[in-house]
């Protein structure tokens, strides 16, 4: 065939973004973890903290071996969910951001302070959130203020305590659905609006959300609109994903993270997020170009916007850029490529799924 006729074209897209991604649990880069099996979100919270414990890498190697995956295959920043509690201290906040000096400024990471087995309800862990926010973390995280915790004055009071006290924005781990799942994303929101921090705020996997349907989503919609907060989803197994399209076109702003990688909570993920952008378009039914093509702009731009880095439209000539071998952006997200090349400050840092140096 010859080079006229060959219709494979070089595809230019925005870098990736992982919005929501946990590198201190990953086994990324070393043996097979085997899971068990477990039906509460304790269950998983306990199984998570004694694999931890048990791991005989540190989260610095773990993390940089996820980052190193994630970079080559064209992501350059990430929200990375840190553990800070009674079990690892500040331990994994410090690993995480160890690994991320180590990579020479090719990805961006932004660290959450993640409460994970309670910030009201695990002794110590309010102090020790203060102290990670004055050791490198840059966001403040907290837990289903009800589901986990019950306390929900009490958990968005110490969450947004910490954020006014440090200047943080928040990113709040919400899994409880239904009413009450609705009831507390309601209650976020008016905090975002009287804290007067419209903008800051997220929530990441909303499933009260994702369930929600007919005028119950219109309206949830509405008010997170108004109040400026940002969701993000993950597009996981059996949980349910936000209906990105519905929320983008009612003014609610969304980014997708890939949560966790092969670590005690699932055996699943790759550091890919043309993965997770083909993920997100397989589950949420995506047909036509456009569909596909918003799946990866979920996937890139809206996360660029989230964390606060240049979003707008990238080309040919732009320093930061990535480039794959097919015939459409659609095609990319349906066969899931590795870049061709990517491009960071103008300059090649890997080539087809590999690390340049």
């Amino acid at each position: 065939m010859s080079a006229t006729s060959d219709p494979t074209t070089v595809v230019v897209a925005a870098p990736l973004v992982d919005a929501h991604v946990h590198p201190d649990k990953s086994s990324w880069g070393g043996p097979w973890l085997s899971r068990r099996p477990a039906a509460t979100l304790r269950d998983f919270i306990e199984h998570d903290v004694r694999t931890q414990a048990a791991s005989t890498r540190s989260v610095e190697e773990r993390a940089l071996a996820l980052f190193r995956t994630a970079v080559a295959n064209g992501t350059r920043a990430v929200r990375a969910q840190v553990d800070v509690g009674p079990a690892q201290g500040l331990a994994n906040v410090h690993g995480v951001r160890a690994a991320s000096e180590r990579l020479g400024g090719r990805l961006d990471v932004q660290v959450v302070a993640f409460p994970q087995q309670g910030l009201l309800t695990a002794p110590g862990t309010l102090d020790l959130l203060d102290q990670a926010l004055r050791e490198g973390a840059d966001l403040v995280g907290g837990i289903d203020p009800v589901g986990l915790e019950q306390d929900l004055d009490g958990h968005i009071d110490a969450v947004f305590g910490l954020a006014a006290t440090h200047g943080v924005d928040v990113d709040i781990h919400l899994h409880d659905g239904g009413e009450p799942g609705l009831d507390e994303t309601r209650r976020i929101a008016a905090r975002a609006v009287a804290e007067g921090m419209q903008g800051r705020v997220t929530i990441s996997h909303a499933f009260a959300v994702a369930e929600a349907s007919g005028d119950a989503l219109s309206s949830i919609a509405d008010t997170l609109a108004d109040a400026g907060v940002w969701l993000t989803t993950c597009a996981l197994g059996g949980d349910p994903v936000l209906p990105v399209a519905f929320l983008r076109d009612r003014g609610v702003r969304v980014a997708i993270g890939s949560d966790g990688v092969r670590d005690s909570w699932t055996p699943f993920g790759t550091g890919s997020m043309v993965d997770r952008a083909h993920l997100l378009a397989y589950r949420t039914d995506a047909m036509t170009d456009v569909d596909l093509e918003l799946a990866y702009d979920a996937c890139s731009r809206a996360g660029a916007e989230l964390l606060g880095l240049p979003a707008g439209p990238v080309d040919a000539d732009s320093s930061d850029r990535l480039e794959f071998d097919g015939e459409c952006l659609a095609q990319v997200v349906v066969d899931r490529p590795a870049p061709a090349r990517v491009i960071r400050d103008g300059r090649v840092i890997a080539r087809n799924g590999d690390l340049t140096g």
